[in-house]
């Protein structure tokens, strides 16, 4: 009886098992069988759908195709699983029924081959749906082993170098990346229906503006000329809205020269939108409409449980000011500090570390992070940034250190970050006049003046909200995952030869 593998547990019986089935791929090839020389399968059915349309299907032809994950060889008959994209289903395999040759090979073949069997649907004795073939086809061989079933893949710097083995060993990982696809076709059709339209823009630029963040260098032959990969997707994108297209958002990578750690990864997947003649209230208002639809279409509840925390979408989103934020959780009321003095002071009294440089909203930007966030677990917008921090943003009329900005927090992480966008071309210009002195400064993330951005502005850019949501920590939520780099295929990793 052959069951199950077992993992080689030394090189040597490894490098064994491989020379077997290199030289079973021989044996098939020099008796005119190669696997690699078929070109194609008509699959029928998956796995999942055989069983949940069985009654219709009992005894019915139907064709699968997967790759065998367990095989037991009984004499003349055999039980085999075999797994595919929706998930697995057993195959009784007999030698009266695909004929003795094709039985003599078939007993030869390994776990990890990938078949294609075609037969009837039935249930065993024992209730379990299966399928009794009638022709079995070996589709490609395997000529590399396994990790054993039972233990599974479980070394995460394994896991995430060979995502291919991953998805094979681990069904719940296939699970997450199959939702990680709806979530992103979710958005997609919340924006459509919404009037919105999908573009793209530049990933290679001159000037990497958009945000706080430090950009890759190249260098481009053909112009001799130096470029970085986007770092946000904003500035093109407004320079839409000028050009008259009234909602607009765009899906893709952005790439930042920064560290790793469970939610960053140096690529990843920003959305970012926006649309003329609204503001950062109307652009939480879809923040909140779209986080629900999503949650709902994807996991079936606006209920959503990550880690040890219940998250509840389906109450109104708190919004609170920075302000009132840091008065709440720090104690200290930012409206009674009117100095970049005294705002230091405090700041050392609470062991806050700062540059010189800073100013009165980039200290209580500090304190913020310090004393709020790892409170802000149920969703909730922060609203009403210091002008320091956010140089594309507008000002509120009432009170000109703050801007209209909000920030979206669930579980202690910013998951989105919003405007009222600056559509005025001369402040716009000074703001990035102080970035410019920032950089100078040694501040590393600080912008470059975007001289095309602002004729953009010149021409004319109607009042407009805009919102940057971070995809991948998005999944995380929505799939219960405990790092960015469990929704990620292939993360950013560290190369073997260093």
């Amino acid at each position: 009886m052959a069951g199950q593998q077992k993992t080689p547990q030394t090189q040597e019986e490894l490098g064994t098992l491989l020379k077997v089935r290199r030289e079973k791929l021989d044996n098939l090839q020099n008796e005119g069988k190669n696997p690699f020389e078929i070109t194609k399968y008509d699959v029928s059915m998956h796995s999942q759908d055989i069983k949940d349309k069985y009654d219709e299907l009992e005894g019915q032809e139907v064709s699968i195709a997967g790759r065998m994950m367990f095989k037991r060889v009984m004499g003349k008959a055999s039980f085999c699983n075999i797994q595919d994209l929706k998930g697995n289903i057993q195959s009784y395999v007999a030698r009266d029924d695909i004929g003795e040759d094709n039985y003599k090979d078939f007993k030869k073949y390994d776990i990890g081959d990938i078949l294609g069997i075609k037969g009837i649907v039935f249930k065993t004795k024992t209730g379990e749906i299966s399928v009794h073939a009638s022709e079995v086809t070996l589709l490609s061989k395997s000529l590399q082993v396994l990790p054993e079933k039972h233990h599974g893949l479980t070394d995460t710097d394994i896991r995430y170098r060979q995502r291919y083995v991953d998805l094979i060993m681990n069904p719940d990982v296939k699970d997450t990346f199959i939702k990680r696809s709806k979530v992103i076709s979710s958005i997609r059709r919340y924006l459509d229906a919404g009037g919105f339209m999908e573009v793209e823009t530049p990933m290679l630029v001159t000037n990497a503006g958009g945000a706080a963040a430090r950009p890759f260098d190249t260098h481009f032959n053909a112009l001799d000329e130096d470029l970085h990969l986007r770092i946000s997707l904003e500035l093109y994108l407004k320079r839409l809205i000028v050009g008259g297209l009234e909602k607009v958002y765009e899906i893709g990578r952005v790439f930042r020269n920064e560290g790793l750690d469970t939610r960053h990864n140096p690529e990843f997947t920003l959305m970012e939108l926006y649309q003329a003649y609204t503001d950062y209230h109307g652009m939480m208002d879809l923040t909140e409409n779209l986080y629900r639809h999503v949650a709902k279409e994807v996991t079936g509840s606006e209920i959503l449980t990550y880690g040890e925390h219940t998250i509840d979408l389906s109450k109104p989103f708190e919004r609170i000011t920075m302000l009132d934020a840091v008065k709440k959780y720090a104690g200290v009321d930012f409206n009674e500090i009117h100095s970049a003095e005294e705002a230091k002071k405090v700041a050392d009294e609470h062991h806050i570390g700062y540059e010189e440089r800073h100013s009165k909203g980039d200290i209580l930007n500090l304190f913020f992070e310090e004393y709020v966030e790892e409170h802000l677990i149920q969703p909730v917008f922060i609203m009403d940034h210091p002008v320091e921090i956010s140089p594309l943003t507008k000002k509120k009329p009432d009170n000109p250190d703050y801007v209209e900005r909000f920030e979206f927090f669930i579980n202690g992480w910013e998951m989105a970050n919003a405007y009222s966008e600056l559509n005025d071309p001369i402040d716009q210009r000074a703001r990035f006049e102080a970035q410019e002195a920032a950089l100078a400064a040694g501040d590393e993330e600080a912008n470059h003046t975007d001289e095309d951005f602002l004729n953009a502005l010149s021409i004319g850019m109607p009042p407009t909200g805009g919102i940057g949501f971070g995809i991948d920590r998005m999944v995380m939520i929505m799939t219960n995952s405990p790092a960015i780099r469990d929704v990620l295929l292939f993360p950013t990793m560290k190369s073997l030869d260093k």
